[in-house]
């Protein structure tokens, strides 16, 4: 069977592109600093950023737990959304392997975390409590619906955290989608962060790693906390070179990835007994639910459409989360509603 699998970007395959060019990599010890694909990637990477320096790291989530660490010490605290990556999808790596405490508060609906909540979680300089180090954000934001942090939002979040102390990181594990869906370089949505990871085996089909971006002393500091948590790697630049071709190819076909998303949506409005969550998606997330005229609940409808070719996942008892990715074209999008609206109503 060819599967339409919408349950995740994480799910691309490498371009014929990216496995010629892993295949003619040229590579040397990177933990060594000697892989030129590797640096090759660091280099562009941090370039698109707007940063000093880039760190090539197995994972997204190895990224952000180096980031974390980097900028904080043990018993330090780093305020996050209570919906955020770090907190609900890293297995607390920041608590279990670096002594971090998370300090949640709540992403609103546009996924942003309200300027008040962040000034009034900032610990005051008191004995008994933890020191806040940190403020992590998430753009897009995965768990509201793929949202869109802007460039001004996240300035005045960062220009606030600076003003008591704190570092500011993001977690850009799609941060060429949110650039892609408001028209902007992703250097712009980071200008005053600290930090930034960024993946690229989502969206941008590569299999395998995401960057870290920062100035050099943090780089630096931070390739000894890759090394820590067993992240250094040898001749990856086969590896990397799958990641140019991620940035130089895959990142201007993005925005296809957000039309095709949109098509989705409407199509699933189309159908009787559904509702979409968030309309338009703002990038390439489309979330959608049963009302009650539909008899199944969430796992049944799963279950249905993956008997017929389509996979995606529940993010609830009767709603629903798909993920369009390079994979996805238009007839793929056509054949999803088709099964989609076949078992509803079944």
């Amino acid at each position: 069977m060819q599967w339409i699998d919408l349950r995740s970007d994480t799910v691309t395959q490498p371009t014929p592109a990216m496995r010629e060019a892993m295949a003619r990599a040229e590579v040397g010890d990177d933990v060594y600093g000697e892989d030129p694909t590797v640096n090759k990637l660091q280099e562009l990477s941090a370039q698109k950023m707007g940063k000093e320096a880039g760190l090539f790291i197995p994972s997204g989530t190895m990224g952000n737990l180096v980031a974390v660490l980097t900028h904080c010490g043990r018993g330090d605290e780093a305020i996050m959304g209570n919906l955020g990556h770090t907190f609900l999808f890293e297995a607390g790596g920041v608590a279990a392997l670096g002594g971090v405490m998370p300090h949640t508060i709540p992403n609103q609906k546009d996924g942003t975390l309200r300027l008040e909540d962040i000034k009034d979680a900032i610990w005051e300089e008191n004995v008994h409590h933890p020191t806040s180090r940190l403020l992590i954000l998430e753009n897009t934001q995965n768990k509201t619906g793929g949202m869109v942090l802007s460039a001004e939002y996240t300035d005045q979040a960062a220009s606030l955290a600076h003003s008591r102390g704190l570092n500011v990181h993001i977690d850009g594990a799609r941060i060429f989608n949110a650039a892609a869906a408001l028209g902007v370089e992703p250097s712009v949505l980071v200008r005053n962060a600290d930090s930034v990871t960024f993946c690229l085996s989502k969206g941008l089909s590569a299999p395998v790693g995401s960057v870290l971006c920062g100035t050099n002393e943090f780089i630096h500091k931070a390739r000894r906390i890759r090394k820590q948590l067993g992240g250094g790697m040898r001749q990856a630049g086969i590896l990397a070179a799958a990641g140019i071709v991620a940035l130089e190819e895959i990142v201007p076909l993005l925005p296809l990835d957000h039309e095709h998303a949109r098509a989705l949506a409407d199509g699933l409005k189309k159908i009787p007994g559904l509702y979409v969550l968030t309309d338009p998606p703002q990038s390439n997330m489309v979330f959608f639910g049963l009302d009650e005229t539909v008899p199944l609940d969430g796992a049944e409808v799963v279950k249905l459409a993956s008997e017929q070719g389509v996979r995606f996942n529940t993010v609830g008892k009767r709603e629903f989360r798909l993920v369009v990715h390079h994979w996805i074209d238009e007839s793929a999008i056509t054949k999803a509603l088709e099964v989609i609206q076949g078992v509803v109503k079944r």
